[in-house]
């Protein structure tokens, strides 16, 4: 018999680490990512903390991948003032959802208080959107349409008020114009730290807010027996 030959164990082969894949790059991801980390600076620092830079380090890409979708800083500022308003316009239909429909003066009390309460919890962005300093409002179409629509509403919600002889003035414009300048105003106080030399502190302020529209409404509603 013939001897059996016997041959080595072949040894295991070693397997190559393989190399993550790349992540894959999302446009669309990227640009949303950016303008939340520019809003983030924004809530931080104020619009002048804002830059390209910084917005791309906080997004986790190079310096040079958000001018795929913002040539400048400009236009970056101006997508970010546009989130901003949408998270405004936001908070306005979340109060008038919860508004009487058949109220209209009632509705144009939620529109000032949700507009004084946006301003008071977010006075950065309030300031980012309310200046004219930090992004051109001219070309920043979003804001422009959304603010339209935002005095509409107002304009509507007075002129129904007036139709079912809610309100004692017959001045309609001056009505809104005083109203706005009453929010806008309180919340200017707010960001420039007024209210405690008037005895307010910041857990009143949002009470004081209340109380100040609810007496200007009264100020304006038609009472029976009141021409």
């Amino acid at each position: 018999m013939r001897p059996v030959k016997t041959t080595a164990a072949a040894k295991p082969r070693r397997r190559t680490a393989r190399a993550p894949a790349p992540k894959p790059y999302h446009h669309g991801d990227l640009r949303r990512v950016l303008i939340d980390a520019a809003l983030q600076l924004v809530g931080e620092g104020g619009p002048d903390a804002v830059s390209v830079r910084e917005a791309a380090r906080r997004a986790g890409v190079s310096p040079g991948a958000p001018f795929r979708h913002f040539p400048s800083r400009d236009a970056l500022m101006q997508a970010v003032a546009e989130e901003a308003q949408r998270r405004f316009r936001a908070e306005i239909e979340a109060a008038l959802s919860e508004a009487p429909v058949g109220d209209p003066l009632a509705r144009f009390r939620s529109l000032g208080l949700a507009y004084v309460r946006w301003a008071m919890h977010n006075p950065t962005h309030f300031e980012f959107l309310s200046s004219r300093r930090f992004f051109d409002h001219d070309k920043a179409a979003g804001v422009s349409a959304d603010n339209a629509e935002l005095i509409e509403l107002t304009e509507r919600a007075l002129a129904e008020a007036y139709a079912k002889g809610q309100l004692r003035p017959e001045n309609l414009k001056a009505v809104q114009i005083a109203g706005r300048a009453l929010v806008y105003g309180f919340a200017r106080m707010n960001i420039d730290g007024h209210f405690p030399r008037w005895g307010v502190d910041g857990r009143e302020a949002e009470r004081t807010a209340e109380a100040i529209i609810d007496l200007f409404i009264e100020g304006i509603a038609k009472r029976p027996g009141r021409a």
